[in-house]
């Protein structure tokens, strides 16, 4: 089944944000942010802005009906500045004009003075000086301190990761629309719509049924509008409720990177232990997280980290230990894969340090730790392992003997050019680790023409989720898609939403709604059943006619339809689903958090021009455990687009705050992402096939975040090919690998590029063959 939205995207009909008509008399918001990164504010002057054309008027935390705070984990984020700065960007004021330039024109205007304060940038050393948002969180597994003593080989080192760019299409944005008796309609561009309403009516003041929020679909999210889409909404509802007036405020592109938090980056050290047949007896791990200076979704993001701090592997001594460390920078917050591939890079570094060490190749480690059935998590879940048989498919189905051959004899004939190549397991478990938040409801009205009309709490921001969601009521019913239409997700009609996120999208509304769909056609199968006379077990629909055992009689869904409505039965239903099984100790750091795990193996590779640094991704091969697909269309897409923008964290995006908390990286000329040049020549996703049972909907495991993990193999790639060049180099463990730091690896020596026969045949030889 293609996506729903296919038509509608290609033709521009599909409505955003910015599609929404305006109202006659909208006013436009812009935010006036802090010029520097922490510091005592001391004085604003808003004179000369509120005398600019078209300014209605700016607002200031003095202007707030309600609380000054939007922070969700931890109450620490003030909507508008108070008294202290503590990033460059947090909003101060908030400028309401007729137009939207003529708002950012007044922008200009404001001066301010602000007292200057020591600003810090570095996790490692906000966590020395105690600037902690929450306690220090601690998983472990087994003994560490005695299984040192079991290991023929320990090594120790440092891993860092930096931040990402959403960079969504679509930025970050709200219209709020006064309603009569002090209501609100706003229009968000957020993956959580209660997240917003919570967050309004605490900072106006109101109650939350008094706040409609309604979403019809994102330009993209990526995670960064779980929760940052709270504070633009925030302001737009304050303003619309002071002034009884539409506000709308759209964030341009270089106003949405420089007051948004990233990815969150980490440095981490580590110390492997091996026995002599290269088992992973013990494994510690320390991260300090970066979580900028507010805590917005980061204690979240940190647990997770903990969660897929071993991968796929089962090590049966682990200590992991983390901090969640206030820096001056913007918050950051939720990112594809919310922490875990932050985790999982640190194991892999010390995988790959290990294996050079030892002088092996890194895959032979991974694949003799892989984990299996009954092995134990260090957070005590009890493994359902599909990761051998991802790997060992990989292994076959790609002929990795045969390309390791093949690279070798590559290298061996090329100076200019060296290719390497690497293999990236992958586990990934599937729910919210906060288990509250594992709860779903759908609205499912069934009109007396045989139309169907879905409300669900999913959010659709390109993912396919609507898509799937009509898959699942066209199934439950066996009635054809085009009957079906999924409604804007809207606090009125499903209250209490959890935020499409954590992959669990699909699962928890689709379950939600099949549920709904369920009892309704178990209703129209007892209609039937006094209709047609018979038994109710003999009923059943295919193909929107009506069956008693296998004969087909002249019933079809719309007149069995008519028939329930004349007959006075309910053809509404409201259903509620929450994950079972599900537990989680945050004391203990024990329970069983996941419905399930998804597996996979990438292979990865890649080849470096030594000559200038830069490199290219010759293929990304897949094997992916997708459980029973529901949309292998759909599910294909998003592995790719998983794929792409985990190369693209792993090597080509650097986020870069100078000393003084500014973003430097701050535009698209500065920020440089995947585009059609840089992404892989070859991508293959083979499907697992698999007949075991799990929580996903219609066996359908979940497909959004996994695969980002497999772009971690580009680097490692990269480390490999780099060392064909250049045995000897110091390849500090540090995402992502940009040309400059592939460049400066290549030449770590001086004594490795100068043996080499650079002679201008050979050169010749080399630039004609790989042109």
């Amino acid at each position: 089944m293609k996506n729903i939205d296919s038509s509608t995207h290609v033709r521009g009909e599909s409505v955003y944000l910015d599609d929404i008509p305006v109202i006659r008399g909208t006013l436009f918001g812009a935010a006036f942010g802090s010029p520097i990164a922490h510091g005592i504010l001391k004085s604003l002057d808003l004179t000369a802005a509120e005398a600019m054309p078209g300014v209605v008027r700016i607002l200031t935390y003095k202007d707030v009906t309600g609380e000054n705070q939007i922070g969700g984990i931890v109450p620490d984020e003030p909507l508008l500045a108070e008294h202290h700065v503590h990033y460059c960007g947090m909003p101060i004021a908030f400028i309401l004009a007729e137009t939207d330039e003529e708002a950012h024109a007044a922008i200009k205007k404001i001066t301010v003075d602000i007292d200057p304060l020591p600003v810090i940038t570095d996790p490692r050393e906000a966590q020395a000086r105690g600037d902690l948002i929450v306690g220090a969180r601690t998983f472990r597994l087994g003994d560490v301190a005695t299984a040192w003593e079991q290991c023929a080989h320990v090594f120790e080192g440092t891993a860092d990761t930096n931040g990402q760019e959403h960079l969504y299409i679509e930025t970050q944005g709200a219209y709020a629309v006064p309603q009569e008796n002090n209501g609100i309609k706003l229009y968000s561009s957020t993956q959580g719509p209660t997240a917003v309403q919570r967050a309004v009516s605490r900072s106006l003041g109101l109650p939350m049924h008094q706040i409609d929020v309604d979403v019809t679909r994102l330009g993209g999210g990526f995670g960064g509008k779980e929760d940052q889409a709270n504070m633009w909404a925030a302001l737009c509802a304050l303003a619309a409720h002071v002034l009884k007036r539409p506000v709308k405020y759209a964030l341009n592109r270089i106003e949405d990177m420089a007051m948004t938090g990233k990815r969150h980056p980490y440095s981490s050290d580590f110390k492997i232990g091996l026995d002599a047949d290269l088992t992973i007896i013990a494994y510690e791990a320390t991260f300090y997280q970066n979580a900028g200076a507010a805590a917005d979704l980061s204690p979240a993001v940190l647990e997770r980290t903990l969660f897929h701090c071993t991968n796929s592997y089962f090590i049966p001594n682990v200590t992991a230990i983390a901090y969640c460390c206030r820096t001056n920078l913007p918050p950051n917050t939720a990112f594809r894969g919310f922490g875990g591939p932050q985790g999982m890079f640190v194991i892999e570094a010390a995988i790959a340090k290990a294996a050079y060490s030892l002088g092996i190749d890194a895959a032979v480690i991974q694949a003799k730790n892989l984990n299996q059935t009954g092995d134990e998590f260090p957070y005590g879940q009890k493994a359902e392992s599909e990761a051998r048989a991802c790997w060992d498919k990989a292994v076959t189905t790609y002929k990795v003997d045969m390309r390791r051959s093949q690279i070798a004899d590559f290298n061996a004939a090329n100076i200019l050019y060296k290719k390497g190549v690497a293999l990236m397991p992958v586990c990934f478990g599937i729910s919210f680790t906060n288990t509250r938040m594992n709860q779903a409801r759908a609205l499912v009205h069934v009109y007396t023409d045989g139309s169907v009309g879905v409300s669900t709490g999913a959010v659709e921001m390109g993912q396919g989720v609507n898509t799937k969601m009509v898959q699942v009521a066209a199934q439950v019913f066996s009635i054809l898609p085009e009957r079906i239409k999924i409604q804007s997700t809207s606090t009125y009609r499903i209250a209490n939403t959890s935020p499409s996120a954590a992959s669990a999208t699909a699962d928890l509304n689709g379950r939600a709604v099949q549920i709904a769909c369920t009892d309704i056609l178990n209703r129209l199968k007892a209609v039937a059943a006094q209709e047609l006379h018979t038994d109710e077990a003999a009923i059943t629909l295919k193909d929107e006619w009506v069956y008693v055992g296998d004969q087909c009689t002249d019933y079809t869904w719309q007149r069995l339809v008519l028939a329930a409505y004349g007959r006075r039965i309910s053809l509404s239903e409201h259903a509620h689903y929450a994950t079972p099984v599900i537990h989680f100790d945050p004391v203990t750091g024990k329970g069983h958090p996941f419905a399930y795990h998804v597996y996979g193996t990438a292979v990865v590779e890649v080849t470096i021009d030594c000559v200038r640094g830069t490199y290219e991704t010759d293929a990304v091969n897949v094997v992916h455990d997708f459980g029973a697909s529901m949309n292998p269309l759909i599910d294909r897409g998003q592995i790719e687009g998983g794929i792409v923008q985990g190369i693209g964290w792993m090597t080509l995006e650097e986020v870069i705050y100078d000393k003084a908390g500014r973003l430097r990286s701050n535009a698209l000329s500065t920020y440089k992402v995947p585009d059609i040049y840089s992404v892989p020549k070859e991508i293959t996703i083979e499907f697992l096939q698999t007949q075991t049972d799990n929580l996903a909907i219609f066996r359908s495991k979940a497909v959004g975040e996994p695969p980002l993990m497999y772009g971690i193999g580009a680097y490692f790639a990269l480390r490999n090919a780099i060392r064909a060049f250049n045995p000897s180099a110091t390849i500090p463990f540090d995402a992502p690998m940009t040309p400059e730091k592939v460049l400066l690896a290549l030449y770590d020596t001086i004594s490795a590029p100068a043996a080499l026969p650079l002679t201008n045949d050979k050169i010749a030889t080399d630039l004609a063959v790989n042109s």
